[in-house]
């Protein structure tokens, strides 16, 4: 499976990372990132990593294996990073949003691009998925979810539709639900009508943003003064909430004036660093 990092050199230089430092990869994943972090920091340098997808870790211990005891894993939310870390720290990242491993594993349920179970979990361990809500919450949650988190403007219909699906047969495919919230919005273009559907799904899913609001703030706390965290943001609503969350810790500081974007030629080497946006802010 080919992992490419987003803004992989932004973010290096961005944490002003040297040899020795001890530094948290929130958003493990695949280890793209990590490796590259972790060659910075060499030797004595150490990584400790999270992720709540034990089968993206999996996968990232034996990329990382040849770092030994300089990497450790953990398979829990970044949210619950203080529990984990038992000393300061220099360095954090938070690489937010799915992986290239969710999109591209049907079995999880994350696209509609190709036919699976409508899941969307990040962590197995956890009860609730995409077809609990599809087919158990009210309209009018389904609507105001759709609205909020996939900023879609016909919330209602496709609420609806999806109401009024289910109460033939329960909804239980990612291609199913593609199918009804297409049959609710007209086509826009080469953006798929139930594009904005599955990101508040996965949203809500996941309980994104508050695990967010918890792991900034938890990386804050670990951080030593000077300590410099970098979050990449790969859709409008993640990026507001980040700028909110600094702003509201006063021992912030913005590093970059502005929010850090691709260059052209990445964007054109890797479709999903299209939308990325990077903050880095340092510890007072």
């Amino acid at each position: 499976m080919t992992h490419v990092p987003v803004l992989l050199h932004e973010v290096l230089d961005g944490l002003a990372l040297q040899p020795g430092m001890r530094i948290v990869d929130a958003t493990v994943g695949l280890g793209g990132h990590a490796k590259a972090m972790l060659e910075r920091i060499q030797p004595e340098g150490t990584l400790i990593g999270f992720d709540r997808d034990m089968r993206n870790l999996a996968m990232t211990e034996r990329r990382l294996d040849v770092f030994g005891d300089n990497v450790q894993l953990v398979n829990e939310s970044f949210a619950r990073m203080c529990e984990f870390v038992n000393a300061p720290v220099d360095a954090v990242l938070f690489d937010l949003g799915y992986s290239s491993a969710h999109v591209d594993d049907a079995s999880r349920g994350f696209s509609f691009q190709n036919d699976g179970p409508l899941d969307m979990r990040y962590d197995l361990r956890q009860e609730l998925t995409a077809a609990d809500i599809v087919n158990g919450w009210s309209r009018e949650n389904m609507a105001s979810l759709f609205r909020t988190y996939g900023e879609e403007p016909r919330s209602a219909d496709v609420a609806k539709a999806i109401h009024d699906a289910r109460r033939v047969d329960r909804i239980t495919r990612t291609s199913e639900l593609a199918d009804i919230v297409a049959s609710a919005i007209k086509s826009r273009g080469k953006t798929h009508p139930a594009t904005r559907i599955f990101q508040a799904l996965r949203i809500a899913v996941n309980n994104e943003f508050g695990e967010i609001e918890k792991g900034i703030y938890a990386a804050a706390d670990l951080l030593i003064p000077g300590g410099r965290m970098a979050i990449i943001t790969f859709h409008s609503l993640e990026d507001a909430l980040v700028k909110e969350l600094v702003i509201k810790r006063h021992d912030l500081e913005k590093v970059n004036k502005h929010v850090i974007k691709p260059q052209y030629q990445e964007t054109q080497r890797n479709r999903r660093a299209r939308s990325a946006k990077l903050r880095i802010v340092k510890k007072i």
